[in-house]
Parts: structure tokens; C-alpha cells; sequence
């Protein structure tokens, strides 16, 4: 072969491999930056479970999100097995599930445990079902911080702390808390679960006054629950369901559908800068894992 040739040869590989590339990228822009495509075969009713503990929104907002897109998603169960969690992270998605909630109808479907944040979320929801023995309540806020002073003091273990103000090291294992400190702290805790009781009285039509009277941080059954009027009445997921289909006035029985689910390793590919280069460079491999 010549070496004109094989120049020749050699551009026009390049060329398709960048062809190639470009092709992907596209594809890749098409469904990660600009979201899974949406299939409208049927009415479906979309399920969105919201298990353990409540430490970052992220994943069920976009779970949310995405039945929110699809118009054949009719309405929309949250299915929540929760003790609670993290305060903002369950604002959040408690905030996505009222605005979700004006576009289709919204079911919160409690299961064994949806208490604290799990009620929180909850209450996102135009109607609530739990079972009579679902353990729920738990309304309150609190901030535990442990005090190692003593033991660190018997190891020989000191610790100087330079700071630019009186409070920036509250909280700090090395020293109990000071009075002032806890007065401060408790403020805090006291303007979240002022937050808390609001978010209840404006989703159940509850008086202020009313709720204070059993939020204060005891737990309840499903029963009790539903005596406070905190939800709208017992049933299981599957009841939830039909009333999800109901209160979207579908005649016939719907397609339960659940978010596609994203393989591990992609999930972290996509969180992070060049990860998310390379899972646009992997579109088609990735379309493989969407039911």
C-alpha cells in the first residue's frame, strides 16, 4: 500500500470513528440530559417506592419527575416504608409531590413504618391510606449530639479550636454544650416543627392547636391515625391503587408501572464529571437496562 493510500485509509477511519462518536453523543444528550423517552401505550397508574431511611431526595424527585412527563401515567401511588430521615430531604420530595399533585392525582400508600419524615412526605399526597396497625406519627424534630469531653480527657486527648465566632463550634465532641448554646439549638428545632405542624394543618384541614395536642413525638398506629385525621383510611397497596385509578376516572383496570431502574455503576458514572461523559459515551449500553 502506498503512503498515499494509506493516509487515505487512515482520515477516513478517524473520520467515522469521530462520525461514530458524534452519533453517540447525540443519542446519549437525547436520553440522559433531556430524560428517558416516554412510551404512551395504555393508562398506567405509576408506582414510586420510598424505603429506609430519608437521607437525600435526588433519586425519588426524579422518579416523581419522570411519571410526571409521561401523560400516560394517569396518576401517581407513593408507596412509603420509612421511619424517616434526613428534615430537607423529606421537604423536598414532599414539595415534588404537591406539585406533582396538580397535574394528576397523587395516592400516599403507607406500609409496616411512615413515621416522622415518612409522614412527612405523606402528607405531599391528595389522599392517605395505611393499615390499622401501620406505625406512624412521630411528629417532631431533634438533634442529638454526643459529649466524648470526659472520655477524651481520661485518654489524654485535647483539642484547640480556633473560630471566628462564639458559635461556630457548637455541637463539638470535645465540650458539653453551654446554656446559651442549647437555648440557640433548641430555637432551631422549634421553627422546624412549627414548620412540620403547618405542612400537616394546610394538607389535612387540621387546626394548629389540634395537632399540637399529639405532635409531640410519640408514635401511633394507623387507627390513631386515622381517629386524628391524619389519613383518609386503611388499605393496602393495592387499594391504593384503585383509588389512584378512581380519582383519575379511569374506566377499566390501569398498568401498574414502576420507574426504570439504573444499573449501579451507571448511577455513579452519571453523578460525577467525567462519569457523565463517559455514561453519554455509553448511551446504547445503558438503554439496555430500561424495562
Amino acid at each position: 500500500m502506498s503512503s498515499r493510500n494509506f493516509w487515505i485509509t487512515g482520515l477516513a477511519f478517524v473520520g467515522g470513528l469521530v462520525l461514530f462518536i458524534f452519533f453517540l453523543i447525540l443519542l446519549g444528550s437525547f436520553f440522559l440530559l433531556k430524560g428517558r423517552p416516554v412510551i404512551h401505550v395504555g393508562e398506567k397508574i405509576g408506582v414510586v417506592e420510598i424505603k429506609g431511611l430519608i437521607s437525600e431526595a435526588d433519586q425519588v424527585l426524579k422518579n416523581l419527575r419522570y411519571f410526571a412527563r409521561d401523560s400516560s401515567v394517569k396518576a401517581v401511588v407513593v408507596r412509603i416504608d420509612s421511619p424517616g430521615g434526613a428534615v430537607g430531604a423529606s421537604q423536598e420530595i414532599y414539595r415534588e409531590l404537591k406539585r406533582l399533585a396538580q397535574k394528576k392525582p397523587v395516592v400516599a400508600s403507607m406500609g409496616s413504618v411512615a413515621a416522622s419524615g415518612g409522614l412527612y412526605v405523606a402528607l405531599g399526597a391528595q389522599k392517605i391510606l395505611a393499615s390499622p396497625g401501620t406505625i406512624t406519627g412521630s411528629i417532631g424534630v431533634m438533634i442529638q449530639i454526643p459529649n466524648l469531653s470526659r472520655l477524651l480527657e481520661k485518654v489524654g486527648v485535647e483539642a484547640t479550636i480556633i473560630k471566628s465566632g462564639p458559635y461556630k463550634d457548637t455541637g463539638s465532641l470535645f465540650r458539653p454544650l453551654t446554656e446559651e448554646e442549647r437555648k440557640l439549638l433548641y430555637q432551631t428545632i422549634r421553627d422546624v416543627y412549627e414548620q412540620f405542624v403547618n405542612a400537616i394543618s394546610e394538607s389535612r384541614g387540621i387546626p394548629p392547636e389540634k395537632i399540637r395536642k399529639f405532635a409531640d413525638g410519640r408514635v401511633f398506629t394507623g387507627k390513631q391515625a386515622k381517629e386524628w385525621g391524619l389519613i383518609d383510611g386503611f388499605g393496602n397497596l393495592e387499594d391504593a391503587i384503585e383509588l389512584a385509578a378512581q380519582m383519575a376516572g379511569l374506566s377499566k383496570p390501569p398498568q401498574v408501572v414502576y420507574p426504570p431502574q439504573e444499573k449501579f455503576w451507571l448511577h455513579w458514572l452519571a453523578k460525577n464529571d467525567l462519569g457523565s461523559q463517559l455514561a453519554i459515551l455509553f448511551a446504547p449500553f445503558y438503554l439496555l437496562q430500561w424495562p
